[in-house]
């Protein structure tokens, strides 16, 4: 009996250590961005806990089949140059698209014109390591690398809340 309550209580403790690993919370305040190596779309490597922007960051999540994360992004753009003017922000949108569909992503890019840093996720390291289980899920970094936002999904006007969060911290 002994033994099934200590596998029991060890059960318990395994599956609450994932869980806290993996499920993020609304508020994000304290944590920072993990560190993992990624490739940019020129095949350079970038380690995403060492960006090196002087600014704010944003981090969006994507994919090429993934509408609402192209509504986002798209609509982000026409402001984007004031953001930056207004608040020194930059955005670095983390595509997580796989081996099948990875050579669409500099296609999409190119044609809408993305200023943003664009980075390669394609087996999933950064987005399980950042606790994202779909996206588009967004993240607000401060100059001190902490995550201060965080958001998931995208419907007409998200980008207002965003934006509403870079003051906050333009005004620090």
């Amino acid at each position: 009996m002994k033994k099934i309550a200590l596998l029991f209580v060890g059960l318990a403790l395994t599956v609450g250590s994932f869980a806290q690993e993996t499920v993020p919370a609304k508020d994000e305040s304290g944590k920072t961005v993990a560190s993992v190596q990624l490739k940019d779309m020129d095949g350079n490597p970038v380690n995403t806990a060492d960006l090196g922007f002087d600014g704010p960051v944003i981090i969006s999540f994507w994919a090429t089949w993934c509408s609402p994360c192209k509504r986002e992004l798209n609509t982000i753009l026409d402001v984007y140059e004031d953001w930056q003017d207004e608040t020194g922000v930059n955005l670095v949108a983390v595509s997580v698209d796989d081996q099948k569909t990875k050579n669409q992503v500099p296609m999409y890019v190119n044609g809408k014109g993305w200023e943003y840093l664009i980075l390669m996720d394609t087996n999933g390291d950064f987005k399980r390591a950042m606790g994202v289980n779909n996206v588009p899920h967004t993240f607000l970094i401060n100059t001190d690398g902490k995550i201060v936002y965080s958001h998931n999904n995208y419907a007409p006007g998200d980008e207002e809340e965003l934006y509403e969060e870079l003051l906050k911290l333009a005004e620090k």
